[in-house]
């Protein structure tokens, strides 16, 4: 037991002063001491090296490349959920949003498709496909599609730069919306879009967005999850309510009661 605590005990050291390196002195893409180094410096086994590297490459603190060794992660973006385009999310941010496209085309809708837009089978859509950067980085896959018949002309001069400012000119600009977030794992097609090995895992991300009562939007897209984090707000929730006591009913037996 006490053997277990002190193995322990060394492993927290080893991942905490590796932390502290990577906030006080490394760079994104700066190597990490060498697995020889770190256990010359704590008098501890590789294992338990590997332990404590293994831990900040889950968090996402570091990264493997193989056959170059550990480095310090690129930080992630955090993800925040709110109703607005890529390009607002990364502006604020201060970071360069790109875009690939990938497809822009009428397609007809598919059953899935037109019951997420309220629309009929086959109805003719607006459907994009496009290959998300910040700063020149792949970040995101996205499908998109729209009611072609609420958008006449849409695709008429190529794809717009921005689909939000290109909705607001028309008045449509989405109001409110509703997300759907799974954890999932790409697929060769992402994988290879994205610049990571298939089978690593995405964020998934589903959006319905409105303009009043009808769905003007909707999407699918698969986020790089070793290049974000969600971030969502949180707080307290209103007391419940509570309905009053009604006032019982008087007793007819009771004394002084009335008929």
């Amino acid at each position: 037991m006490l053997s277990l605590r002190r193995s322990t005990l060394k492993y927290l050291q080893v991942r905490d002063y590796l932390r502290s390196l990577v906030i006080s002195e490394l760079r994104p893409g700066d190597p990490v001491p060498s697995e020889r180094m770190l256990c010359e410096r704590f008098a501890v086994s590789r294992m338990t090296v590997r332990q404590a590297v293994d831990a900040l490459v889950v968090e996402g603190v570091l990264e493997r490349v193989q056959g170059r060794g550990t480095f310090v992660a690129p930080p992630k973006v955090d993800l925040q959920v709110r109703l607005a385009s890529f390009t607002e999310e990364m502006t604020r941010r201060g970071m360069t949003a790109g875009v690939k496209v990938l497809a822009s085309e009428l397609v007809r809708a598919e059953p899935d498709i037109a019951e997420a837009l309220k629309v009929a089978p086959g109805e003719q859509l607006v459907h994009l496909h496009r290959l998300r950067y910040a700063d020149d980085e792949p970040m995101a896959v996205e499908h998109t599609w729209l009611p072609a018949d609420r958008l006449p002309g849409f695709l008429e001069d190529g794809t717009p730069d921005s689909v939000y400012v290109e909705l607001d000119s028309r008045g449509l600009i989405p109001d409110w919306g509703e997300d759907t977030i799974d954890a999932g794992e790409a697929d060769h097609e992402e994988a290879k879009l994205l610049m990571i090995k298939p089978g690593k895992p995405v964020l998934r991300i589903s959006r319905r967005a409105f303009t009043g009562d009808s769905a003007i939007e909707y999407s699918r897209s698969a986020f790089r999850s070793d290049r974000y984090t969600l971030w969502v707000p949180v707080a307290r929730p209103h007391p419940a309510v509570v309905p009053r006591k009604r006032t019982e009913e008087p007793d007819a037996a009771a004394p002084g009661a009335t008929t």
